[in-house]
């Protein structure tokens, strides 16, 4: 989706001057998100990349297909991170595609010095097993499982 990194564009900034930032934004137009599409262009991108239908993504993830698709055009907005985290694992995302899908989805990104982010992020790196296996791993470590879709709506 993005030619540039968000590093090589730090480093650009690093020698824009305020007054320069719309020819800053001109230049890298490609690479900045710009509106609210930019979770939902990002998933269409990494879907289509990996060969992956969204509906077998919700239903490995085991979120109700209306809500999976409204949650992806952003027509519904949920505050529980671990909802995108099961779509993300379902749809067997890197950790570092998990990241960037969290931060478009405005949400705070899987944080190394959190027990259970650190455990959920070995598992993004590793990718061993089922959804089922990863909530598993999580009760047997003391976390709390990833949330499911039903739970949303209560926390």
């Amino acid at each position: 989706m993005f030619k540039k990194n968000t590093g090589e564009l730090e480093e650009q900034l690093r020698k824009v001057h305020p007054s320069d930032i719309r020819e800053y934004q001109k230049a890298n137009q490609e690479d900045l998100v710009t509106d609210k599409g930019g979770f939902l262009l990002y998933m269409n991108d990494k879907l289509k990349e990996k060969k992956l239908q969204k509906q077998d993504v919700f239903l490995r993830s085991d979120i109700p297909l209306r809500y999976g698709y409204k949650l992806l055009t952003e027509e519904k907005v949920t505050k529980q991170r671990d909802v995108i985290l099961r779509i993300c694992y379902a749809a067997e995302f890197t950790l570092q595609e998990t990241q960037k899908a969290l931060h478009l989805y405005q949400m705070d990104t899987l944080y190394a010095r959190d027990p259970r982010d650190a455990l959920l992020m070995t598992c993004f790196n590793m990718r061993q097993g089922s959804l089922s296996d990863l909530n598993d791993l999580l009760v047997r470590n003391g976390f709390e499982a990833l949330r499911s879709s039903g739970k949303q709506e209560e926390g």
